[in-house]
């Protein structure tokens, strides 16, 4: 079993900062890449930033420049560093992760989400 435990969500004027965390924790044996989504209310869910195994990392137009998506892959943990928020980034943020997992001798390749971290910025 996987699981994916986001923290760091909360209120924030325009203009302010949050961090989101995401900790992988279970019978894991490697990550590959992570990520973070967001889903406004009646929107689709987006993907907002992305990083493989070796750190290579992309973003939506829309925040880069503003999020910075990073790792540790000695925590099985993923940031995503958010400055600059404006309203429109209100949104319930998940992270995702494509992971090498193991079950006794029986090893697969599972893809997992967290629970979601609401993110709400005031005007």
């Amino acid at each position: 079993q996987v699981q994916l435990v986001e923290s760091g969500g909360g209120l924030v004027q325009a203009g302010g900062s949050l961090r989101l965390s995401c900790a992988a924790s279970g019978s894991i044996f490697s990550i590959n890449a992570m990520g973070w989504y967001r889903q406004a209310p009646g929107k689709q869910r987006e993907l907002v930033a992305g990083i493989t195994s070796g750190g290579s990392t992309n973003y939506a137009v829309s925040v880069k420049d503003r999020f910075t998506v990073s790792r540790d892959n000695a925590k099985n943990t993923v940031y995503l560093q958010m400055n600059s928020l404006k309203p429109e980034d209100t949104a319930v943020y998940y992270c995702n992760a494509s992971v090498n997992a193991y079950s006794g001798s029986y090893y697969y390749t599972g893809i997992y989400w967290g629970q979601g971290t609401q993110v709400t910025v005031s005007s």
